[in-house]
């Protein structure tokens, strides 16, 4: 008995490759899943998304619908229905870009909260290098508020100062 147990795809009289039970499984669930990230998107988001107007009317009505209801979960598989004839691959790109863009934005709000924090921690010499890379900058009211958010955070204050400087560092720093 010879059986062949090599990886190559079984093909159909028409030349097309079979899919397996599994195979089929597997790809409902990815575009399921896809489904779930497209109704978890603000309508802003998805504006940015291309898609077909039948598939963003979909996903408006699921956003209305209570998640805990059964009817949420139908709407997501017609959501299915509607990308299985999409280009998945725009779609996809769509939501790639976003999240790349929230990545991207969050990086950057990381960067200038260490900043802040290294100006109130080490004061004139983090003031004197972040001139020297954003001239515009004012140093006076930077020290300022460097002074003011070390008193209130040695009289255990709410660090409005350090508040305000990140807004400061946020408004000027634009890259």
């Amino acid at each position: 008995m010879n059986a062949d147990y090599s990886n190559e795809p079984l093909l159909d009289e028409n030349g097309e490759i079979i899919k397996s039970k599994t195979q089929l499984k597997q790809e409902a669930e990815d575009i399921k899943q896809l489904g779930v990230a497209l109704v978890e998107f603000s309508n802003a988001q998805l504006s940015e998304i291309p898609m077909n107007e039948e598939l963003r009317d979909a996903i408006q009505l699921a956003n209305r619908i209570n998640k805990k209801k059964d009817g949420f979960r139908r709407q997501l598989q017609l959501i299915g229905k509607i990308l299985r004839k999409c280009d998945l691959e725009l779609i996809e790109d769509g939501i790639n870009r976003l999240h790349a863009h929230h990545v991207k934005s969050n990086s950057k709000f990381h960067e200038l909260e260490q900043l802040r924090d290294d100006i109130v921690t080490h004061g004139d010499s983090v003031i004197q290098t972040l001139l020297d890379k954003h001239p515009e900058l004012d140093r006076q009211k930077l020290r300022q508020m460097q002074r003011q958010a070390i008193k209130q955070k040695e009289a255990e204050k709410p660090p409005k100062a350090a508040r305000e400087l990140f807004q400061y560092l946020k408004l000027h720093i634009a890259e």
